[in-house]
């Protein structure tokens, strides 16, 4: 039996609304009172053996109160809830009735249904009311919203624009939101589960539970179309509080794609991008090269792949930024001059004994003393002149250097295959020599003027000699 009839007093109709879109209202302002309410059941959402759909949550059930239009101070407090306006109910019910879709509405509080009848006082005038009929069950628990005609495809499209129905998976979560690997090509942002925009070009969804004053300013009744520009900073902050290695590697990966055009949006935000070179460097094995440092330098790409290190390609301005920084556990970001650094620093040179040498190199070697006599001698300041395995490797070449002078120890050191002929040899000990006698390093005017005197005294020493 109808106790009384609330006129809706429904002015303003949101004509772009499927029913859908109504759909998804209910199911925002059962999530909501299961947040609230914190209750132990979840909602459910579920179809009866004569197709009716039935989305129920299990808190203080709807009282007629909630069919006035306010706002909801108990959900304005709340800022992990969905509606905050009071008005998405009477939206839902207005476009159920322009779709023909019939509502019945069951709480302890009461039962409602609608009917468009006479505005009170204003016969001329016809409002879509809600009946409201006693309880047939005073200890029901929650509310429950029964539709009737309402297709099963509007139900799916309603779910989906919640990420708990959505089967998107949270790869990581942080205290203002999470990161979501997207099930396909368009990436969406959630607030606080629905969702309120697509990404054409974002590398993953997100779901933003911290709202800020931007995002709370362009929020609106329809929930849709929220412009980048309200949720960017949110989502920049969410991916600079994620600390899983897993985020990071797909960041990076994806920077990778940068100098053909190919990368996803996120990585145009320089500060996501190094933070993630930092957690990469942190967990990973991986050195940080240029694709041009790959081109120019297969050797030493291949020197890193031996050391059982990855190769990770980032653009040049991300390189810039990352050169010299250090990770969040204070490590070095390593980077190709960083690597060849740690390379150098723990080098132990592998030097070769004279005893050890085969014939031809014991005979190269041996005219160590008649090349120094074409200069004058060996330099007061040199002490040794050593064979090596191994070197260290040169900053701009990435190579290992033929030769060495180390003015702390005063002494040089040779590169072992430099003894394979003796012009190879008497070139590169010369070489080092001058840098001996200079005290410069190379491309300097002091280096170059002083290899310039050495090849002088060499020819005419020569010359002289005939």
């Amino acid at each position: 039996m109808i106790i009384k009839q609330f006129d809706l007093n429904i002015e303003e109709i949101l004509e772009d609304w499927e029913i859908h879109h109504a759909v998804r209202e209910i199911i925002a302002n059962a999530i909501d009172e299961e947040l609230i309410s914190k209750c132990k059941r979840k909602i459910e959402i579920f179809q009866d053996n004569e197709k009716n759909w039935h989305i129920r949550d299990y808190g203080r059930g709807i009282g007629i109160e909630h069919l006035t239009q306010k706002e909801n101070e108990e959900k304005l407090k709340n800022s992990h809830t969905i509606g905050k306006f009071g008005i998405g109910l009477k939206d839902a019910l207005a476009t159920f009735d322009r779709k023909g879709v019939s509502v019945t509405i069951n709480s302890r509080h009461l039962i409602m249904t609608l009917e468009k009848t006479k505005k009170h006082g204003f016969d001329d005038i016809v409002t879509l009311h809600a009946n409201i009929s006693s309880p047939l069950d005073k200890e029901f628990q929650g509310t429950e919203f029964i539709l009737k005609n309402c297709p099963d495809t509007e139900i799916e499209k309603a779910k989906n624009l919640f990420l708990r129905f959505s089967g998107e998976v949270i790869l990581e979560k942080t205290p203002i939101g999470q990161v979501i690997k997207k099930k396909s090509k368009f990436a969406r942002i959630y607030i606080n589960g629905v969702q309120v925009a697509e990404e054409d070009n974002f590398l993953f969804s997100y779901n933003i539970t911290e709202l800020n004053q931007a995002i709370k300013k362009a929020l609106n009744r329809e929930r849709t179309n929220v412009g980048r520009t309200a949720y960017t900073d949110r989502v920049k902050s969410i991916l600079k509080q994620c600390k899983g290695e897993n985020i990071a590697k797909m960041l990076v990966n994806d920077m990778s794609k940068y100098d053909l055009g190919e990368h996803h949006d996120e990585l145009n935000w320089t500060d996501i991008a190094v933070h993630a070179c930092k957690l990469m460097n942190e967990g990973s094995k991986v050195v940080f090269f240029t694709s041009d440092q790959i081109i120019s330098s297969p050797e030493f790409v291949d020197r890193v792949k031996n050391d059982k290190y990855t190769i990770q390609v980032i653009p040049q301005k991300i390189k810039d930024k990352i050169s010299g920084e250090i990770d969040s556990s204070g490590k070095p970001i390593r980077d190709v001059d960083q690597f060849l650094d740690d390379w150098n620093n723990s080098l132990s040179f592998d030097f070769v004994q004279e005893k050890q040498f085969g014939p031809s190199e014991r005979e190269i070697f041996n005219h160590t003393d008649l090349i120094l006599s074409f200069i004058g001698g060996k330099p007061k300041n040199v002490g040794e002149i050593l064979i090596s395995k191994t070197m260290r490797l040169d900053s701009k070449s990435y190579k290992e250097f033929e030769g060495l002078w180390s003015s702390e120890d005063r002494r040089i050191i040779i590169k072992y295959d430099q003894l394979k002929d003796l012009k190879t040899y008497a070139g590169t000990l010369l070489h080092e020599i001058a840098h001996a006698r200079s005290q410069a390093v190379d491309c300097t005017r002091d280096f170059e003027n002083e290899l310039t005197e050495l090849l002088g005294i060499v020819i005419q020493k020569s010359i002289s000699d005939k």
